[in-house]
């Protein structure tokens, strides 16, 4: 006999979280791993742009973190080739130099505790969208993650390389968890390295959406109260990693040298 057809869509809502906690499985992969894996998962994802963009995920001792290294392809990237930097881009371990670029993950890092991954790429459609400087508009139930969590920067400060890019950046981001940046690509910072990557594919896929749309008329807004539940109930950390299991799983058959 059902038990559920007379209960609330909150109580379904709280229900639905409690049996994802007890049935999706927490993973095994390392943190390096989990990075390796993201480098491969965005690559096939179209966020791909030569040498550009930056991957980092904080490591064991403050101040430090892991990060690509400089002259490999998100591609190329594999769990024993990353590199572990402390905030002034020194290497602690590995090979090569970090990119340049990375200084302003140091900067977000330090104005946002509650960030543990960051991940900056110049996907198409985000680069696309940047050039007509215009903020992502969230109007489709599948980009409700990012629904009033994506900030907009709306003048591009050149090269990130300084101190003065990286305040910019930051401040710009705010509390959110992803900034669209003009002339120039997007930022996720995420609690995880699941919730980042995971960030990461959607916001280059509602930058496509937007475009689409934009291309056949005018973008209608979906209701406030429904979007705001809905990036809630997406943003849910077990369903950041069944998303991220799924993506690995993928970018595995792809990239099997990607853990070795």
């Amino acid at each position: 006999m059902s038990t559920t057809f007379e209960m609330s869509k909150p109580e379904l809502m709280a229900k639905a979280h409690r049996q994802m906690r007890d049935a999706l499985p927490e993973t095994a992969w390392s943190a390096r791993q989990k990075l390796a894996l993201t480098c491969r998962i965005l690559h096939d994802a179209g966020h791909d742009s030569g040498l550009a963009g930056q991957i980092t995920t904080r490591a064991e001792k403050p101040g430090t973190y892991y990060t690509q290294r400089l002259g490999l392809g998100f591609d190329e990237i594999g769990a024993e080739n990353l590199l572990l930097v402390d905030e002034d881009l020194n290497v602690l371990e590995g090979d090569g130099m970090p990119n340049p670029a990375n200084r302003f993950h140091s900067w977000v890092y330090r104005a946002r505790p509650d960030v543990n991954c960051i991940i900056h790429t110049h996907p198409l459609h985000v680069s696309a969208l940047s050039m007509l400087e215009v903020p992502l508009a969230i109007s489709h139930m599948d980009t409700s993650p990012l629904f009033e969590d994506c900030a907009f920067l709306p003048e591009w400060p050149g090269v990130p390389v300084g101190n003065e890019e990286g305040r910019i950046i930051s401040e710009a981001l705010g509390d959110k968890r992803a900034v669209l940046l003009a002339h120039h690509g997007q930022l996720v910072a995420g609690r995880s390295i699941e919730e980042a990557c995971v960030l990461a594919v959607l916001i280059e896929r509602a930058a496509r959406l937007q475009l689409l749309a934009m291309s056949a008329g005018a973008l209608k807004p979906i209701p406030e109260a429904l979007a705001r539940e809905a990036h809630d109930w997406v943003s849910a950390p077990k369903r950041h990693q069944a998303a991220f299991a799924y993506y690995a799983r993928r970018a595995l058959k792809q990239h099997p040298d990607c853990l070795a």
